[in-house]
């Protein structure tokens, strides 16, 4: 048994670093554009913002506040592409912005360093860069 539950918790602490959730100090819409205004500031390139509760409006269903918006640094994302074009697969970056509760907004994001595990990625040096950037993209965001 206690083997098992070894085992389950490294399991656990594998998993635990793939997604970061963050509480927000604003509401959904505050909060993208709290993003949207750091990452063009900084000269990165906004693909886009895709609003899941307005497409959920369309085909007569309702979901909780949810928005995802997608941007990257293009000479950072194309380093990793040249490592593996198959990263281009979560490329660019993506953050979910939504509502959880009537009164929580939540931030969530992958690592960009989790992207190793599924690609030939070998700069450990760079994700950890853009690890470090995303992190404080949001935290500036959601402060």
């Amino acid at each position: 048994m206690k083997k098992f539950l070894l085992f389950f918790g490294c399991m656990l602490s594998l998993y635990a670093g793939e997604i970061k959730i963050v509480q927000s100090h604003y509401d959904v819409s505050q909060t993208i554009e709290n993003i949207r205004e750091i990452v063009t500031s900084k000269g990165f390139t906004l693909f886009g913002i895709i609003n899941h509760t307005k497409n959920a409006q369309m085909v007569n269903m309702e979901m909780s506040e949810a928005q995802v918006i997608l941007f990257g640094n293009p000479k950072a994302g194309t380093k990793l592409m040249q490592e593996d074009i198959l990263s281009a697969l979560d490329l660019p970056l993506r953050v979910l912005v939504y509502r959880d509760s009537a009164t929580s907004v939540k931030v969530a994001f992958r690592e960009v360093s989790t992207l190793k595990q599924d690609f030939k990625l070998n700069n450990e040096k760079h994700l950890e860069a853009m690890d470090k950037g995303l992190s404080a993209i949001i935290a500036k965001a959601t402060k």
